[in-house]
């Protein structure tokens, strides 16, 4: 269907009238507002071996190594034969504590490598200067053994539950893994399952929870991360305020709608 230039008009109207109060006829964005990716993240639902989370509604974050940058997802002091490659890291909102709050979420690691290609993955809360205050948790990819916490790598702080996880192997479907979803490199692919992290905050202040993944000494058989449930004190950390309109932009709104609804008219008759 064509459009006359009035009906384009009033699109274009209503467009700009709705954009600051969130709504777009574009596609909605795969991450929350105000949170920011560097590589490949995104926003889903069940998939896969990734059911959806134990608490905190129906969808979770993940990053994944799949489309990840060089370094993405690296870590400093992590050991072992190689180094990482490839990798992506999601940061969410600022929001504020106060000193004692329980900062809590749940991630699931998952993971198509094995056999000595130890990617991994990580949480970390960062102060507002993006500078590391603690990190929360790692997952590394073994042949045998506890990938949770990851060999190899710095103590995390957080508490977790289980306090270590073996893998559950050779269940890798999942989307973000893009090619490597279901697949198996050797021995030491699968996932985490849903496992919970509780940190306390000690000191008041503004936070980031950053979370990443990595390949490491080659970029085939990716891995990822999903996190969800993210509550300070109990609360969501939800996505930033959606700024309320002007009236004028209301006025506008009400312009391009009634334009829209004239153009129609006309054309019908």
């Amino acid at each position: 269907m064509k459009l006359g230039a009035h009906a384009v008009g009033a699109l274009l109207l209503t467009s700009l009238a709705l954009a600051p109060l969130g709504i777009s006829n574009a596609e909605a964005a795969v991450i929350p507002a105000g949170w920011s990716c560097l590589g490949t993240c995104g926003t889903s639902g069940a998939d896969g071996v990734v059911t959806a989370p134990p608490v905190g509604g129906s969808d979770y974050q993940w990053v994944s190594t799949a489309g990840g940058v060089n370094n993405g997802g690296a870590l400093v002091g992590v050991g072992g034969a190689g180094n990482t490659t490839t990798g992506s890291r999601l940061t969410s909102t600022l929001f504020t504590a106060e000193a004692g709050d329980p900062l809590k979420f749940f991630f699931n690691y998952v993971t198509s490598d094995g056999a000595g290609y130890a990617d991994y993955g990580w949480a970390r809360l960062l102060d507002s200067s993006m500078n590391q205050v603690a990190l929360l948790f790692t997952a590394r990819t073994r042949q045998a053994g506890n990938i949770v916490p990851g060999i190899d790598m710095p103590e995390p702080a957080a508490t977790l539950t289980p306090t270590s996880v073996e893998i559950i192997p050779n269940r890798t479907t999942w989307s973000p893994l893009q090619d490597s979803s279901g697949t198996c490199y050797a021995s030491g692919c699968g996932n985490t399952g849903w496992i919970e992290s509780l940190f306390t905050i000690a000191s008041a202040g503004s936070y980031y929870l950053q979370v990443g993944a990595t390949n490491w000494t080659d970029t085939a058989f990716q891995s990822g991360l999903a996190v969800a449930g993210l509550t300070v004190a109990g609360e969501p950390v939800g996505p930033e305020p959606v700024p309320v309109p002007e009236p004028s932009s209301i006025a506008l709104m009400g312009m391009g709608l009634a334009g829209l609804l004239a153009a129609r008219r006309r054309r019908q008759g």
